[in-house]
C-alpha cells in the first residue's frame, strides 16, 4: 500500500504477517474397562474414521497407552473432546480424551 499524506502527517501501512493457529493432537487414554468395540464406534462417530483406522488408532491406544485421533485447533479439538468425555459419560465408560499442542 502506498503511502498516504493525512492533515499533514504521514500515514504508513503496517505489513502484518498472519500465522496459522496452533494445532492440537487429540488423545484417547487407555483404560482397563472400556470396552474395545465401544472405543472403535467412538472413533468411528466423533473423528470420522473407517471401521479400520478406528481399529488400528483403538489398538494403539489399547497396546500403547495412548493414540492419537487427530490433528485439530484448538476450538475443534476441545470440542472433539468434550463429544468424547460426554458420549463416555453417557455409556457409562471411564473413557478419557486429551488434548496437547503440536
Amino acid at each position: 500500500m502506498a503511502n498516504q499524506q493525512q492533515h499533514g502527517s504521514l500515514l504508513e501501512a503496517e505489513k502484518t504477517r498472519l500465522q496459522p493457529p496452533p494445532m492440537y493432537k487429540v488423545l484417547l487414554l487407555n483404560d482397563d474397562y472400556t470396552p474395545m468395540d465401544f472405543v472403535v464406534t467412538v472413533l468411528q462417530t466423533v473423528f470420522a474414521m473407517s471401521r479400520e483406522k478406528a481399529t488400528y488408532v483403538m489398538l494403539q491406544v489399547h497396546r500403547q497407552g495412548m493414540g492419537v485421533c487427530g490433528t485439530y485447533t484448538r476450538e475443534v479439538a476441545v470440542a472433539k473432546v468434550d463429544q468424547v468425555v460426554d458420549i463416555a459419560r453417557r455409556h457409562q465408560h471411564p473413557l478419557q480424551c486429551t488434548m496437547e499442542e503440536t
